[in-house]
């Protein structure tokens, strides 16, 4: 076995342990996430490549595999995989830049950062 799928099997046996102490949460769960990735405007596909854009940004190592996974499962080829990576490169390293276009400037200009 792959040190991916040991990562997937301890992330199941250890929901299934949370679900075994509070049931119905991890069911729960399961069942809002099934009903959110699955086809509807959006296809399931877009919405594993979405899913592991936010796994990345996240720094989710189990979720990154996972969602590698699931995106293959539903069609996704490798070419689109690395795509969805690159954009949410590109997404998060805006996400820092929009912040220091906003906030650091306001602090600047408002005296709150002082030299």
């Amino acid at each position: 076995m792959s040190v991916q799928n040991d990562k997937i099997r301890e992330y199941k046996d250890g929901i299934q342990a949370f679900g075994d102490s509070l049931p119905g949460v991890a069911e729960a769960y399961h069942e809002f996430t099934g009903k959110a990735l699955a086809s509807g405007e959006l296809d399931a596909k877009t919405k594993q490549l979405i899913a592991l854009g936010i796994s990345l940004f996240a720094n989710n190592e189990v979720c990154t595999y996972y969602h590698t996974e699931e995106s293959r499962s539903k069609g996704a080829t490798d070419a689109e995989i690395r795509e969805a990576a690159a954009a949410a490169a590109a997404v998060s390293s805006g996400h820092i830049l929009s912040q220091g276009a906003t906030r650091i400037e306001q602090a600047l200009s408002h005296g709150h950062v002082h030299h």
